[in-house]
């Protein structure tokens, strides 16, 4: 649930690789290694040491390739083209640390930077998986529903003429008998709504041109109204019923219930731990829009000094 609110950069494929080798090495001597998780399984391995599924998946998470949660079949395509990369990815990671380039000090800082966003999220993770669960999505729910304040719905059709005669003489076919939708198929020149027997299906008259909203106001159930001018014509309601407006389902909310108690227990989290520790900003900002230049950017070369212009040539016949 955590990555519904907190996507992070994608980070250096090679800390992974080699946290892996870091662990594999520990491990040598002492048997297979043991999963990672339940059900999780090798996938393969490159100088002994097992590249498994949960780490192929995590990849395709971090390059936007599945949703978190979402399976991925070993046997697919998709599947092994990034278990392809992954094992590049160990490789490389093994030559870097090979030429000893873990041991250079940038390196150690982004490792070191890296490992902190692992491990924060993480933390978010564990706190989120707590905290954001079907109970806590069905109360807050439950809790907006009571708090919401529902309009009236409207379900009506229409059929829509080119004049007022012709919309007069509409309203007494129908006056005579006639269904709705069969004369929405034969008069109607709305092209939305005449292949459906003029159905505007359910709406609240907020939604609505003002003529509409005025001629449905005290309509009841089963009235036809009108003729009245509407953009193109002239128009004749039928309002085929009335009813509260409908709350939106659970599972079409959960989606936005879900983000905003992540975005709550990260927010909260944070606020715990900033209130906890000391922390001082040593540098003033700029405000927006100010650029700043990377710490190992070459610095600019002093302008050179102004120098005067040269003097104006004497005007002809003056002494020199």
């Amino acid at each position: 649930m955590a990555a519904i609110l907190c996507s992070r950069p994608v980070l250096l494929a090679a800390l992974l690789a080699v946290a892996a080798l870091g662990l594999s090495a520990c491990g040598k001597g002492g048997g297979a290694e043991p999963a990672p998780g339940r059900g999780d399984r090798a996938v393969a391995k490159v100088d002994g040491a097992a590249i498994w599924a949960s780490d192929v998946k995590r990849e395709a998470v971090a390059q936007g390739l599945i949703g978190e949660g979402e399976p991925l079949d070993v046997s697919s395509d998709l599947f092994h083209r990034v278990l392809e990369e992954v094992v590049d990815q160990r490789l490389l990671a093994a030559e870097a640390i090979k030429r000893k380039l873990d041991k250079d000090p940038a390196a150690q800082r982004r490792l070191a930077a890296a490992r902190e966003r692992v491990l924060g999220d993480m933390l978010v993770e564990s706190v989120v998986s707590d905290a954001v669960n079907d109970n806590a999505v069905r109360s807050l729910y439950q809790e907006q529903l009571k708090l919401a304040k529902r309009s009236e719905e409207i379900h009506a059709r229409q059929i829509v003429t080119a004049t007022a005669p012709e919309a007069e003489a509409v309203k007494k076919l129908l006056a005579s008998g006639a269904a709705f939708e069969t004369l929405a198929l034969e008069k109607s020149i709305d092209p939305a709504t005449r292949f459906n027997g003029g159905d505007l299906g359910y709406f609240t008259v907020d939604v609505m041109p003002e003529a509409y909203a005025a001629a449905l106001k005290t309509a009841k159930t089963g009235q036809i109204v009108g003729p009245f001018p509407v953009a193109g014509g002239f128009a004749v309601l039928k309002v085929e019923d009335r009813r509260e407006e409908q709350p939106i389902a659970l599972e079409a909310a959960r989606p936005q219930i879900v983000r905003f108690l992540t975005y709550d227990q990260i927010r909260d989290l944070l606020e715990k731990l900033r209130g906890r520790a000391k922390v001082e900003v040593m540098v003033k900002s700029d405000g927006p829009g100010q650029a700043i230049p990377p710490a190992d950017a070459p610095k600019a070369a002093p302008a050179a000094p102004a120098t005067a212009p040269p003097p104006a040539a004497p005007p002809k016949g003056a002494k020199k």
